[in-house]
């Protein structure tokens, strides 16, 4: 991308889910990252986790050390953790572990079993076929007991009824952000930035809730996810 961004100086260059810094590298200045806002994937992520967990234990799985994961995984604590309070408990989060990759399923089964031993009940992820094997490990825990108790939330392509313990998802709207990026390139101020996909500009959104969330649960949940919308959430 920046090779092509150098060879092709009045040529905007957009790159979706790209890196943070890849922006002040190009050397024309013609290069923008397009990048969901990664604490806010977290918050929506960590509220319905807050409200979901009876252990009073979360998880999250990542696949690499990336500053987005680890965005994620902050958002997701802090969001679970202020909830979780206002529930009038005391939510804790196991510390984030890597697989190295996003392929490798047989780390993620690895790690959901370990996570659930140590009392997790509800997980997310930012790891691709990682966090597969990890819904197959969290399934089959839940077979094992007899009723869904451990739950996982997702990414939308993961909901299609393949694994039971998915309450949720988070959402981000790709069109919507190459719509963030086409409108910069009309008001001129395309390039040598990041642009967020946001709640607010409509990038990003929480998904649909499964039945395993009781309806009190998922009104505080759609109230917590308008007060991200306004601002107000954790004020």
């Amino acid at each position: 991308m920046l090779q092509a961004a150098a060879e092709y100086p009045d040529v905007a260059f957009a790159l979706l889910n790209g890196g943070e810094n890849t922006p002040s590298e190009a050397e024309n200045g013609n290069v923008t990252s397009l990048l969901p806002d990664a604490q806010q994937v977290g918050w929506i992520a960590g509220a319905l986790a807050g409200l979901m967990t009876e252990t009073n234990t979360i998880a999250f799985i990542g696949g690499m050390e990336l500053d987005t994961t680890k965005g994620k995984y902050e958002g997701y604590v802090e969001a679970a953790t202020y909830v979780g309070e206002q529930e009038g408990k005391t939510v804790t989060a196991l510390d984030i572990v890597y697989s190295g990759d996003f392929s490798a399923s047989d780390k993620g089964i690895e790690f959901a079993k370990a996570m659930i031993d140590q009392g997790a009940d509800v997980f997310f992820g930012d790891a691709s076929a990682v966090d597969s094997g990890a819904r197959q490990a969290i399934d089959e825990a839940n077979a094992a007991s007899g009723s869904v108790k451990i739950y996982d939330i997702a990414q939308p392509s993961d909901l299609l009824g393949q694994n039971e313990c998915i309450i949720g998802s988070q959402v981000t709207d790709n069109s919507s952000m190459v719509g963030l990026c086409m409108q910069a390139v009309a008001d001129g101020t395309f390039g040598g930035e990041v642009i967020y996909g946001t709640l607010q500009n409509g990038a990003l959104s929480a998904g649909a809730l499964s039945d395993l969330v009781p309806t009190e649960k998922q009104d505080k949940y759609n109230d917590y996810i308008q007060q991200m919308i306004d601002g107000t959430f954790m004020q």
